[in-house]
Protein backbone atom coordinates (compact mmCIF):
# COMPACT_ATOMS: atom_id res chain seq x y z
CA UNK A 1 0.00 0.00 0.00
CA UNK A 2 1.17 3.56 -0.60
CA UNK A 3 2.14 5.59 2.19
CA UNK A 4 -0.78 8.41 0.60
CA UNK A 5 -3.10 5.41 0.15
CA UNK A 6 -2.27 4.27 4.07
CA UNK A 7 -2.83 7.85 5.25
CA UNK A 8 -6.29 8.18 3.68
CA UNK A 9 -6.76 4.54 4.97
CA UNK A 10 -5.88 5.70 8.84
CA UNK A 11 -8.27 8.82 8.20
CA UNK A 12 -11.33 7.12 7.22
CA UNK A 13 -10.98 4.70 10.17
CA UNK A 14 -10.70 7.99 12.54
CA UNK A 15 -13.59 9.30 10.93
CA UNK A 16 -15.71 6.43 11.28
CA UNK A 17 -14.73 6.04 14.71
CA UNK A 18 -15.81 9.45 14.92
CA UNK A 19 -19.60 8.39 13.35
CA UNK A 20 -19.46 5.50 15.53
CA UNK A 21 -18.54 7.89 19.10
CA UNK A 22 -21.27 10.20 18.04
CA UNK A 23 -24.09 7.81 16.65
CA UNK A 24 -23.66 4.50 19.04
CA UNK A 25 -23.16 2.76 15.55
CA UNK A 26 -20.13 2.98 12.94
CA UNK A 27 -21.28 2.81 9.70
CA UNK A 28 -20.85 -0.66 7.78
CA UNK A 29 -19.33 0.84 4.16
CA UNK A 30 -18.94 4.50 2.33
CA UNK A 31 -22.62 3.69 1.09
CA UNK A 32 -23.71 4.14 5.27
CA UNK A 33 -21.76 7.21 5.46
CA UNK A 34 -23.19 8.44 2.20
CA UNK A 35 -26.76 7.70 3.31
CA UNK A 36 -26.19 10.00 6.18
CA UNK A 37 -24.32 12.99 4.46
CA UNK A 38 -27.49 12.63 2.22
CA UNK A 39 -29.63 12.98 5.35
CA UNK A 40 -27.50 15.94 6.73
CA UNK A 41 -28.14 17.61 3.50
CA UNK A 42 -31.63 17.47 3.19
CA UNK A 43 -31.95 19.11 6.34
CA UNK A 44 -35.33 17.09 7.92
CA UNK A 45 -34.17 15.25 10.71
CA UNK A 46 -34.52 11.33 11.39
CA UNK A 47 -37.47 9.82 9.58
CA UNK A 48 -37.85 6.84 7.56
CA UNK A 49 -37.78 6.77 3.99
CA UNK A 50 -38.65 4.63 1.06
CA UNK A 51 -35.69 2.60 -0.86
CA UNK A 52 -36.23 5.37 -3.57
CA UNK A 53 -35.74 8.00 -1.17
CA UNK A 54 -32.63 6.42 0.65
CA UNK A 55 -31.26 6.30 -3.11
CA UNK A 56 -32.21 9.49 -3.89
CA UNK A 57 -30.44 10.88 -0.52
CA UNK A 58 -26.88 9.13 -1.36
CA UNK A 59 -27.17 10.39 -4.82
CA UNK A 60 -27.33 14.03 -2.72
CA UNK A 61 -24.17 13.30 -0.84
CA UNK A 62 -22.43 11.98 -3.58
CA UNK A 63 -23.35 15.64 -5.83
CA UNK A 64 -22.55 17.37 -2.97
CA UNK A 65 -18.92 15.84 -1.78
CA UNK A 66 -18.12 15.85 -5.80
CA UNK A 67 -19.03 19.43 -5.85
CA UNK A 68 -15.99 20.24 -3.58
CA UNK A 69 -14.13 19.72 -6.59
CA UNK A 70 -15.99 21.46 -9.57
CA UNK A 71 -17.81 17.99 -10.89
CA UNK A 72 -21.56 19.51 -9.49
CA UNK A 73 -23.36 22.74 -8.70
CA UNK A 74 -26.44 22.85 -6.53
CA UNK A 75 -29.23 24.10 -8.84
CA UNK A 76 -31.79 24.65 -5.93
CA UNK A 77 -34.58 22.87 -4.32
CA UNK A 78 -37.54 21.24 -5.32
CA UNK A 79 -40.74 21.73 -3.92
CA UNK A 80 -40.84 19.39 -1.16
CA UNK A 81 -37.39 20.60 -0.16
CA UNK A 82 -35.41 18.38 -1.40
CA UNK A 83 -32.15 19.56 -3.22
CA UNK A 84 -31.02 19.04 -7.09
CA UNK A 85 -27.63 18.98 -8.50
CA UNK A 86 -26.61 19.53 -11.84
CA UNK A 87 -23.20 18.05 -13.42
CA UNK A 88 -21.18 20.90 -14.45
CA UNK A 89 -17.66 18.47 -15.81
CA UNK A 90 -17.32 14.71 -16.58
CA UNK A 91 -15.81 12.51 -13.67
CA UNK A 92 -13.00 10.68 -15.26
CA UNK A 93 -13.30 6.91 -15.90
CA UNK A 94 -12.16 5.17 -13.10
CA UNK A 95 -12.77 1.50 -11.93
CA UNK A 96 -14.15 0.53 -8.66
CA UNK A 97 -11.84 0.92 -6.20
CA UNK A 98 -10.71 4.21 -7.89
CA UNK A 99 -14.18 5.48 -7.61
CA UNK A 100 -14.23 4.49 -3.54
CA UNK A 101 -10.92 6.22 -2.96
CA UNK A 102 -11.96 9.85 -4.82
CA UNK A 103 -15.56 9.83 -3.05
CA UNK A 104 -13.83 9.14 0.48
CA UNK A 105 -11.28 11.08 -0.11
CA UNK A 106 -14.43 14.08 -0.92
CA UNK A 107 -16.69 12.33 2.20
CA UNK A 108 -13.68 13.05 4.42
CA UNK A 109 -13.31 16.53 3.52
CA UNK A 110 -17.04 17.40 3.35
CA UNK A 111 -16.88 16.35 7.38
CA UNK A 112 -13.86 18.86 7.91
CA UNK A 113 -15.38 21.78 6.10
CA UNK A 114 -18.76 21.34 7.44
CA UNK A 115 -18.59 19.65 10.52
CA UNK A 116 -15.15 20.37 11.96
CA UNK A 117 -14.04 17.31 12.08
CA UNK A 118 -10.11 16.60 11.64
CA UNK A 119 -9.08 13.04 11.47
CA UNK A 120 -7.29 11.39 14.62
CA UNK A 121 -3.46 10.47 14.00
CA UNK A 122 -4.25 7.56 16.40
CA UNK A 123 -6.65 5.54 14.63
CA UNK A 124 -5.68 2.17 15.48
CA UNK A 125 -3.43 1.11 11.67
CA UNK A 126 -0.31 0.94 11.03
Amino acid sequence: MLKRDLEVERNWQSLLKEIERILGQKPKDLNGVLFLIGVQELGKGHQLFTKEQKQDLMHIAICKVLSYSGYYTLEGLDKDGWPHWKMIKKLPRFDLLEQEKLLRMHVMEYFEKELHWAPHPDSGIS
